[in-house]
């Protein structure tokens, strides 16, 4: 069974939210999705930033799992800050401005009386130390460690799923303990 291609110029016009709404619910319901969506999908991610190493997926608005110049698979954001290795919570290596007060949630939240009690919670704002841009927000327990939200397992997708495997398979795992137990280690 054949599908639809979708061409460039739509994907991006779908991408940039400026698609017509009955065009959008038309797009959702092609069944099934054409293959080469994903890789015009990846060229156009590809085209809006200005680095050139290969971007494998995109995590959030302005972050990406790239194949860094060392060959290895590291988070990026946007304007070119690496965050390590994609297996390791990229946050690990952001900016982190902690909200614990009232008055501090009071600038968030509208009304004032909606923000969650600061005895119980904390907001932390995640922020890329190259452009400053804010990557994430969370709400969590004070000493809670941060969320990892994303962490895909890339060879299986590329593989199983898209039919192209990529040419350096590495074991599928969460490091960030890893790197936080030999941060405890060094003491730092």
């Amino acid at each position: 069974m054949s599908s639809e291609r979708i061409d460039k110029e739509t994907l991006r016009l779908l991408m940039d939210g400026r698609l017509p709404d009955e065009e959008v619910k038309r797009l959702q319901r092609l069944h099934p999705k054409d293959d080469e969506r994903f890789w015009i999908y990846l060229e156009i991610l590809q085209e809006r930033v200005s680095w050139d190493e290969k971007i494998l997926m995109r995590i959030s608005d302005h972050l990406y799992i790239v194949r860094a110049g060392s060959g290895k698979r590291v988070v990026k954001c946007d304007c070119g800050q690496e965050f390590g290795d994609y297996r390791v919570n990229w946050k690990l290596y952001s900016l982190v401005k902690v909200r614990t007060t009232l008055e501090e949630f009071a600038e968030i939240y509208q009304p004032a009386e909606s923000a969650p009690d600061p005895s119980h919670v904390e907001m932390r704002e995640f922020l890329c130390p190259g452009c400053y841009r804010q990557l994430a927000v969370e709400v969590a327990l004070p000493g809670d460690p941060f969320l990892f939200e994303f962490l895909p397992d890339l060879d299986t997708f590329y593989r199983d799923w898209m039919g192209r495997p990529l040419d350096d398979e590495v074991e599928f795992r969460d490091m960030t303990t890893d790197v936080t137990r030999e941060w405890s280690r060094q003491g730092t």
